[in-house]
């Protein structure tokens, strides 16, 4: 039996082996990580509304980071397959940030 906690972090890591897939060795060096919530302190072009995700690029030794918060995303979905489809979104979004492409270019199924 698992847990809601972890049925989450599964659809994140899902949604990273589907691009990755795609992507193959790209995205080697990212991790993608859950939180519950995001941090008190909005980044400078966070405005309008609590953020799903993040995208932290490298910085020195540090690899590049992909935050999804869970509580705001589980929030927004009605369903698990919606919530699927949210994470997917949000996966696809900050990833295409980190590689400087649109998330359609990224993932022919990514929905605004």
């Amino acid at each position: 039996m698992t847990s809601r906690r972890q049925r989450f972090d599964d659809l994140v890591l899902d949604s990273a082996a589907r691009l990755e897939s795609t992507l193959g060795n790209r995205l080697d060096q990212v991790e993608f990580a859950v939180e519950d919530v995001p941090p008190a302190d909005p980044a400078p072009w966070e405005s309008g509304g609590v953020p799903l995700g993040r995208a932290f690029p490298a910085h020195g030794r540090t690899p590049a980071r992909v935050v999804v918060y869970r509580r705001p995303v589980e929030s927004r979905a009605e369903s698990q397959r919606e919530l699927s489809l949210i994470v997917q979104d949000i996966v696809v979004e900050q990833v295409a940030g980190l590689l400087g492409m649109s998330p359609e270019d990224l993932d022919p199924r990514y929905e605004e």
